[in-house]
């Protein structure tokens, strides 16, 4: 008898654990706690007093349904996130800016002022949704700008979910009853944040920097590219939200008519050029030099500083640019590009699918609804105003805005994009053939096979260089040929977290790698501090060398490439050979 309630009280430990593991990996409420604590704690003195085993059967099953319940009843609350986590240092003083006049918040040690949600534009809801940007109406007093906004509508992940990814794909997973709430999602998106130095300055270096996430998902306060790091190095540093999915990226005819620039299916884009509008006119006020712009992204963000390098909108709004893993310069992108007819032809496809005629009719119908349209609207285009032609045609004929290039790539981009359709002996040729088609047999030569391993890593390095990193080496010609100083790097630090997968450089170039991580070593925290003085330079001159940083030399023909890893110094692109059946591919006509 002993024996049996010892085994039942160490499996209903186990079972409590998982309650409370799932209650925090969903980030309910100190409520839902409480609530689960005592439905455990009253079964457990129920059983003694039930009899029969099917009694106690019945019991439990009532007790898992209630604590189910309980998951999704008492699940965080929507709020917006604070500037400033933790405990902050206070209030800044007054900005004016031409909306209005806000305050921010500091940091805890004082070191880095924040002003989160900042109206640049118009809530783009009802007759705007789907309308270039219109100016934010001004407000009376001093508006406090110590959260960020909403971020934009895009598909969610439950908590649970996201929970996991932190766990198994960041390692960053941190038990907290301070993020018991989920984070708001809207259509009035168009808000941006400005991290500064603490105290008076002047003239400093603006960056701005647009978040990646396919341009359907993403935020404007991960921590990985917070613009605290820069700041704390003398940058002023400005990030934005900006209009994802079908909101940004729809097109029809109807809408190409209804505006008076002829303009559809780059909402986004123009969200972001009108978010460089107000740095121009603003961010003077908060001791930054509208001179001294520059633009940066990665992945989906990288692809849009890319695309507004080339447009004519954005002329003017910034002098340099950094790309991280994507451009769309490649005569053919690999992604987040198409054109005006295929874009259309989502954009009908979208009408049929939600039972409409019209755009009219698109507009009453609930954004929680339109969300799920964002697998097939969520691609730039070139639409005859914000684009006039493709970017590879803008650079072959020496049109562009930037006067110098910070630009690179990871040393294993693809993994988290093929981790459930990875290759193996089996389907290896199978999938070369089927992308390469004519050139497949070229391609297998350079990549042989014979194990299962070789196939998984050949097949990881070819992806990488499709989707992300053929695009850099076309920008670093087009670079070449239109006289741009360019300096490209190739990132190859492993680590506790992501290491080189995609997106794994940027919490070592804006400096954001946290003090208390053991995910990060010395040797990460060293590298980070030399990749970030390079961009801190670069964001300055246009020149990322500087006094007792190895030389970083510009990138003649894309060949040779600046690795930032355990080692720093030039490395040939392991890609140069693929790049050339790449090029003789797309150059094939359709």
């Amino acid at each position: 008898m002993r024996k049996n309630k010892t085994g039942f009280c160490i499996l209903y430990g186990l079972f409590s654990l998982l309650v409370f593991a799932l209650l925090e990996l969903n980030r309910n409420r100190i409520a839902g706690w409480i609530v689960a604590a005592v439905l455990l704690a009253e079964y457990f003195l129920l059983r003694k007093r039930l009899k029969k085993p099917v009694q106690r059967v019945l019991v439990f099953l009532c007790l898992t349904a209630l604590l189910a319940a309980n998951l999704f009843v008492t699940v965080g609350p929507v709020r917006l996130r604070p500037a400033v986590a933790g405990k902050n240092g206070g209030e800044t003083g007054i900005v004016t800016v031409s909306d209005g006049q806000l305050t921010g918040v500091l940091t805890a040690d004082g070191e880095v002022e924040v002003y989160a949600g900042i109206p640049y534009a118009a809530p783009p809801v009802g007759e705007l949704r789907w309308q270039e940007p219109r100016d934010p109406e001004p407000w009376d007093g001093v508006r406090k700008a110590d959260h960020f906004a909403p971020m934009s509508m895009q598909p969610r992940n439950s908590a649970i979910y996201d929970s996991l990814v932190r766990i198994i794909g960041y390692h960053d997973f941190r038990i907290s009853l301070q993020d018991n709430f989920r984070e708001a999602v809207s259509e009035d998106s168009l808000y941006l944040n400005v991290w500064k130095p603490a105290g008076a300055k002047e003239n400093l270096p603006v960056l701005v920097f647009i978040h990646g996430g396919s341009l359907q998902t993403g935020q404007s306060w991960n921590g990985d590219y917070s613009g605290e790091g820069l700041a704390r190095k003398g940058v002023i540093v400005v990030n934005m939200g900006y209009r994802l999915g079908v909101f940004g990226f729809l097109a029809t005819d109807e809408l190409l008519a209804e505006s008076e620039n002829g303009t559809s299916g780059n909402y986004g884009l123009l969200d972001q050029i009108k978010a460089l509008e107000w740095v121009q006119a603003n961010i003077a006020a908060f001791g930054g030099d509208p001179n001294n712009v520059t633009l940066a992204g990665e992945s989906a963000g990288s692809a849009c500083v890319s695309a507004l390098c080339t447009s004519p909108l954005a002329k003017g709004l910034f002098r340099r640019a950094i790309g991280e893993s994507s451009t769309t310069t490649a005569e053919k992108p690999s992604h987040s590009f198409r054109s005006l007819d295929a874009a259309l032809k989502a954009g009908s496809e979208t009408l049929t699918r939600f039972g409409v005629s019209n755009v009219a009719q698109l507009r009453q119908i609930d954004a929680g609804k339109l969300v799920a349209a964002a697998d097939v609207n969520h691609h730039i285009a070139v639409d005859g105003y914000v684009l006039t032609m493709t970017p590879y045609e803008s650079y072959a004929q020496g049109l562009h805005n930037e006067e110098a290039i910070l630009h690179g790539f990871n040393s294993d981009e693809a993994t988290p994009f093929i981790l459930f359709e990875q290759a193996n002996l089996k389907n290896y040729e199978q999938k070369v053939r089927k992308f390469f088609g004519e050139y497949a047999d070229e391609v297998l030569a350079l990549y042989p096979a014979s194990t299962d391993a070789e196939a998984k890593a050949n097949w990881t390095s070819i992806y990488s260089a499709i989707y992300f990193s053929h695009g850099h080496h076309c920008w670093a010609e087009q670079a070449l040929a239109n006289g741009i100083p360019a300096y490209e790097y190739f990132f190859s630090k492993d680590n506790g977290a992501i290491g080189p997968w995609h997106s794994g450089e940027m919490i070592y170039c804006y400096g954001n790698i946290p003090e208390g991580s053991k995910l990060y070593d010395a040797a990460d925290r060293k590298l980070s501090a030399l990749f970030s003085d390079y961009f801190v330079n670069f964001i300055s001159t246009g020149d990322p060398n500087g006094p007792g940083l190895p030389l970083w030399e510009k990138s003649e023909d894309g060949s040779v490439l600046m690795e930032l890893g355990d080692r720093q110094g030039p490395t040939e692109d392991p890609y140069l050979p693929l790049y050339d059946i790449l090029d003789r591919m797309y150059a094939q006509p359709d």
